[in-house]
């Protein structure tokens, strides 16, 4: 069932649990995420980057494969399309092709610009029933190009834009994340959450975070939390075996339907073990 995510999300907030984003790159992805999603009744959020929509060959392809599977495998949990991380123009282009929910992400601007453009955002998103996610600070790491160097957000600088949710860099990283990683601050997502009218709180980056990190986080507000790498490391490491193992030359082994098979099944182990921390489970 195609939603926006306010309504999950702040049923999460006040539940005090977390929905999963679960980036998807491909059909293997979707289907994977929303089948899991399903058979553990829970909400979930399908993130979209900027370049796994062009891989897709552009946003209206991946909103039109995510209706017609949502309808086709029967899907009746609450479910979100959302663009992760746009650019100001990607987030009017998602807008128009049909997604449910945006995040606009203007870190990289300055504080006035970033103001501005999401405040346009803002109103374009609610007019067309979207939710619509926003960033201050920036999450560190790399992601479809855009570098960030983990600045924490300062709670003084955030506005009443009128977003749905909120995205704070404290400290969390895309991708894997390095030996020296200092953790988590919750000094400044504590002062974040106090400062935002209790908006849900967005956790990028959650791949590698420890689990009791992850629970304090949503102890303090984060009601959404992105995952990504891990399910790419899970797809790529079941591909890895089996065709390290010759399963790909034993009949029809071959067949993409066989090959991604395990890759596939993987991404649900990790989704489900990702609901399960999350909290998410049974609260569609």
């Amino acid at each position: 069932m195609l939603v926006n995510a306010t309504n999950m999300l702040l049923k999460a907030r006040d539940g005090h649990y977390a929905v999963g984003q679960f980036n998807i790159n491909n059909l293997e992805w979707t289907k994977s995420v929303l089948l899991t999603a399903q058979e553990m009744n829970s909400p979930v959020i399908l993130g979209v980057s900027e370049g796994a929509g062009k891989y897709m060959t552009g946003f209206k392809t991946v909103a039109a494969m995510v209706k017609a599977m949502d309808e086709s495998l029967g899907i009746t949990v609450p479910v979100a399309l959302h663009l992760d991380h746009g650019t100001y123009e990607g987030a009017k282009a998602c807008v128009a092709a049909g997604f449910t929910s945006i995040m606009f992400d203007g870190s990289h601007y300055a504080i006035d610009e970033n103001v501005a453009k999401t405040t346009e955002l803002v109103a374009l998103a609610h007019d067309h029933g979207l939710s619509i996610e926003a960033e201050v600070g920036s999450i560190g790491g790399e992601e479809d190009g855009v570098i960030g160097m983990g600045e924490v957000a300062d709670p003084a600088k955030i506005a009443s834009l009128g977003i749905d949710f909120l995205a704070a860099g404290i400290g969390n990283i895309h991708g894997k994340y390095p030996a020296n990683w200092k953790g988590l601050d919750f000094v400044a997502l504590d002062k974040i959450h106090n400062a935002t009218d209790n908006i849900p709180l967005v956790l990028h980056g959650g791949t590698g975070i420890p689990d009791e990190m992850i629970k304090k986080a949503i102890s303090l507000g984060v009601s959404k939390i992105n995952v990504n790498t891990e399910c790419q490391l899970s797809f790529a490491d079941a591909t890895r075996k089996y065709i390290e193992a010759g399963k790909d030359l034993e009949g029809k082994g071959f067949d993409p339907r066989k090959l991604l098979a395990p890759g596939a099944e993987a991404i649900k182990a990790t989704v489900r073990e990702k609901i399960e921390l999350f909290g998410s489970a049974n609260k569609a």
